[in-house]
């Protein structure tokens, strides 16, 4: 295949269309239900007031905003694929943003702008909790100003969403790559977003992977639950073509949400008994490199004891009866063992690890 005959293939994977719109517009779409800027969003995309109160002051000013990219699910309804906060917050300032719950939220009142200082307790509409307001003109203007909005069609492969969220900068504050995918998750089936969000706050997986409080607001437990669920079951010859860990989730993403309930409920199990089994054989300590010479653990947490002792316990589940002790006493082999030993990884890929761990921990962990 030559680079047109490519070219040809992926553009037929992506139907778009283009148009402005004004905020007029766009906010009786939402009003009306026909454009979905999902509320789960607001946890996943971290904008501070002076961030939302610049954007105001952009669109009074008739300041340009970048393209707001949505796609349009089987419905018809439009899904908002980059531009989330674009939209929530100048819905929050007209007073019509609901939440997940669909009540809605406080109007937004602006902070400190650059140039605008009289912007600041400013309100859409007069307000209890404003200094001011827009004037019915200026309501009107800002009602008028108008967005270019990029509409994936329904008919573009789903894949596409995911390398849309992946290329396009958002207006503000940038996403981590698992933040991409839970944006692409919710889109695709709210349904299994739910599922992930719940299995990655399970308390024991919490405890055990102990992770900063920074890579939690980052979905990075999401991830780790996301690459236990892929990883567990992959055969050597799924393992071997893994290449790029962040492109191997995503690919495996879209074929998640065809897992139905039945299925869903048997990686729950494996997924919870595996922390509760960790847990109790030492928690944190599970999933921390350990130097055999001292006898202790030592530094935060290891992907290298993740793959090899996390999806190891989870590889022989439901069916072994693996003893929490067993697995403790088990783990001083892996930091033992000369592929393992510290700088083992230095320049390797993820992929190039993995090959190694996960093998490694099955046969360790097996009955």
């Amino acid at each position: 295949m030559d680079l047109e005959e490519e070219i040809e293939m992926y553009r037929r994977k992506i139907a778009t269309d283009t148009y402005p719109m004004s905020i007029g517009e766009l906010s009786n779409l939402y009003r009306d239900g026909e454009i979905d800027i999902h509320p789960e969003f607001q946890r996943i995309f971290r904008w501070e007031s002076s961030q939302r109160s610049r954007l105001i002051e952009s669109v009074i000013l008739g300041i340009p905003l970048p393209s707001v990219f949505v796609a349009q699910n089987e419905k018809g309804v439009w899904d908002v694929v980059d531009g989330v906060q674009r939209m929530s917050t100048i819905f929050q300032f007209m007073g019509i943003l609901k939440d997940e719950n669909n009540e809605p939220h406080d109007p937004l009142i602006c902070s400190d702008t650059p140039f605008l200082t009289q912007l600041e307790g400013c309100s859409f509409e007069p307000h209890r909790n404003s200094i001011r307001s827009l004037s019915a003109t200026q309501r009107l203007d800002f009602k008028r100003a108008r967005i270019d909005m990029k509409i994936i069609k329904r008919e573009s492969d789903n894949r596409a969403k995911y390398d849309l969220f992946q290329r396009l900068n958002s207006f503000g504050s940038m996403a981590t790559p698992q933040e991409l995918r839970n944006c692409l998750l919710v889109s695709l089936s709210k349904k299994h977003y739910e599922w992930l969000a719940k299995i990655s706050s399970d308390e024991s997986f919490l405890k055990v992977i102990d992770l900063p409080r920074r890579l939690i607001k980052e979905q990075y437990h999401m991830e780790l639950a996301l690459r236990f669920i892929f990883l567990r079951k992959i055969d050597s010859a799924g393992l071997a073509s893994v290449g790029n860990i962040g492109d191997f989730l995503a690919y495996e993403l879209v074929q998640f949400v065809e897992w139905g309930d039945a299925r869903l409920e048997g990686e729950r199990e494996a997924f919870v008994k595996t922390f509760d089994i960790l847990l109790q054989a030492g928690g944190p300590d599970m999933l921390r490199r350990f130097n055999p010479e001292r006898n202790r653990t030592e530094g935060p947490f290891s992907l290298t004891a993740f793959e090899a002792i996390a999806l190891g316990v989870g590889f022989h589940l439901p069916g072994a009866e693996l003893s929490p002790e067993a697995v403790h006493d088990r783990r001083a082999s892996l930091w033992s063992n000369d592929r393992f030993t510290a700088g083992h990884a230095s320049g390797m890929s993820s992929d190039q690890r993995m090959k190694r761990t996960i093998p490694f921990g099955r046969s360790l962990l097996s009955v």
